[in-house]
């Protein structure tokens, strides 16, 4: 139930970050999104590490939420002091090296569509923060791209995702 939670939020954030990016939310503004849901899932990653029953599957899943949670937090926090987000980039590409292993783990573990699907959604995450490297670091103009997929991306592995497993049609 907190991985539906957690990906109905990230959903959110990744489509109103995408309209930012298109130019449709203003700097200041995309900030309280990012440290909402930068607080949602920093409360979920602390619970599946800390809780009653943590394993080390849960406390893997904290670990990986956490890369999602420090990147939404980074993003506000760099609205407010004007950095130039190439630290972010760089952070980025850290998440994008460690999302092929998950992708591969995860799809090679996979036993039902949902498995599936959650393994492609490690790699498609894995190619948006590899394109925010290269936006951030590289200075690549590819703004608006990242801007749409980052959209796209929200609507098909956070908030449909996160919706289904909260209303019990995934499992």
């Amino acid at each position: 139930m907190l991985l539906g939670l957690a990906l109905f939020y990230v959903g959110a954030v990744l489509c109103l970050n995408g309209l930012w990016l298109l130019g449709q939310i203003g700097d200041n503004e995309i900030a309280v999104i990012d440290v909402f849901v930068g607080g949602v899932t920093l409360l979920v990653a602390l619970y599946s590490a800390f809780g009653a029953g943590a394993d080390l599957g849960s406390v893997k899943g904290a670990a990986l939420t956490l890369l999602f949670t420090f990147t939404y937090l980074w993003v506000a926090i760099n609205r407010y002091n004007g950095a130039d987000g190439r630290g972010l980039g760089w952070f980025c590409l850290f998440v994008a090296i460690t999302a092929i292993p998950v992708t591969i783990e995860t799809l090679q573990g996979a036993q039902t569509t949902w498995g599936v699907w959650f393994g492609l959604s490690w790699g498609a995450w894995g190619i948006l923060w590899f394109m925010f490297f290269l936006l951030l670091v590289l200075k690549k103009p590819i703004a608006k791209l990242t801007g749409a997929v980052t959209v796209l991306q929200g609507i098909l592995t956070g908030w449909l995702p996160g919706y289904l497993l909260l209303s019990g049609r995934l499992t």
